[in-house]
């Protein structure tokens, strides 16, 4: 019997938990594309929930951060403990390299918008033909840019492999390479004309030791005539890893409650620097780190009041957005990181307009 009652108390508290801070309770918020084709057409992905408040919901609209991003969603009333869906179709074309993109939900729910994030890297890849479509010198790739997708700093190091193949008329001799501390780079000693081979790269997420979006400069030393120096952009995200919590951890674990999940700064003239400040809650029962909070440009930045709030403890995040040269509408974000198992990566949208 105290058995039982345990675990129905383990679930009611799960239950008011996820209605009192998420009452839409997204399967992820965060979707990584890896690689996508940009002649393949639009890459869709749906955002699915579950509707875990009290009365039926209604979506009424989905703000994206760029029109290269579509959104659709569920029309009707998502009914209590029913699923409704979030809709993007990002469109590649004319956009290689890395992007990173925001919807931002508006419900009658109530004022808190959510925001969902899509990412991945665009590569050129012309038809199923053909394999190598980018040129440095006499070396074909892929892509540029070498990405390396989402990676773990409690984890094993990443491990990815990209091809390569020397298109030239005499060999290719791979002599040197200057790539971070934290990355080892695999790569043969050389290709005979027309031969394929492989980069490998090993990237230890531990050892580089940030967190969120990171980009390097890897050069390639070779014995390619006139392009002997080969200069490629070196992807990753990073983030901890955090295996879904079972009902006896949720009771104590930390929980990260933001208050506003975005922030409209208004209209301002050009050259102002603006801040505004947002409060979170550690709703768990355990302390609750606030590891690191990245802007995905330099024209946003935000620091926490303090990185440590015990069980019911809050602070400020205080975000700090300076235009610079732009004008006109600006949509950008800012990525939180957490110990919190439930979501341990969440976005702050914010939204400014600069006068001409």
């Amino acid at each position: 019997m105290t058995r039982l009652l345990t675990v129905l108390a383990v679930l009611a508290f799960s239950l008011a938990s996820a209605q009192s801070t998420e009452p839409l309770i997204f399967r992820e918020k965060v979707y990584d594309f890896g690689e996508i084709q940009e002649t393949k057409g639009d890459a869709d992905h749906e955002f699915v929930f579950t509707n875990g408040s009290g009365r039926p919901v209604k979506i009424l609209n989905v703000i994206t951060s760029c029109g290269c991003t579509t959104p659709g969603w569920t029309k009707e009333p998502v009914p209590p403990g029913k699923t409704g869906f979030v809709k993007a179709s990002f469109d590649p074309k004319g956009r290689p390299g890395y992007f990173n993109k925001t919807l931002t939900l508006v419900t009658d729910l109530d004022a808190n918008p959510i925001v969902l994030q899509i990412k991945g890297t665009v590569v050129n890849k012309l038809s199923e033909d053909t394999e190598f479509t980018v040129s440095v010198g006499k070396l074909k790739l892929k892509s540029r840019t070498l990405s390396m997708g989402t990676v773990y700093l409690n984890r094993e190091p990443m491990v990815k492999q990209f091809p390569i193949m020397n298109a030239g008329d005499v060999p290719m001799n791979f002599l040197s390479v200057e790539k971070p501390s934290y990355v080892k780079i695999e790569m043969p000693e050389a290709l005979e004309p027309g031969q394929k081979g492989l980069i490998r790269i090993i990237y230890d997420g531990k050892a580089k030791g940030t967190y969120g979006f990171a980009s390097d400069n890897v050069l390639i030393r070779t014995s390619d005539p006139g392009e002997e120096v080969k200069s490629f952009s070196l992807f990753a995200t990073l983030e901890e890893y955090y295996a879904p919590p079972t009902a006896e951890e949720l009771l104590s674990a930390p929980q990260a409650f933001l208050k506003e999940s975005s922030v409209d700064f208004g209209q301002y003239p050009p050259g102002a620097s603006l801040e505004r400040k947002i409060t979170i809650v550690n709703k768990g029962k355990k302390e609750l780190k606030i590891k690191a909070l990245q802007g995905n440009c330099t024209c946003i930045t935000a620091v926490a009041d303090k990185q440590s709030l015990r069980a019911g403890d809050s602070t400020y995040i205080r975000i700090l957005f300076k235009p610079q040269t732009r004008g006109g509408t600006q949509q950008k974000a800012i990525t939180l990181f957490t110990n919190d198992p439930r979501n341990p990566v969440q976005l702050i949208s914010a939204s400014v307009y600069i006068n001409d």
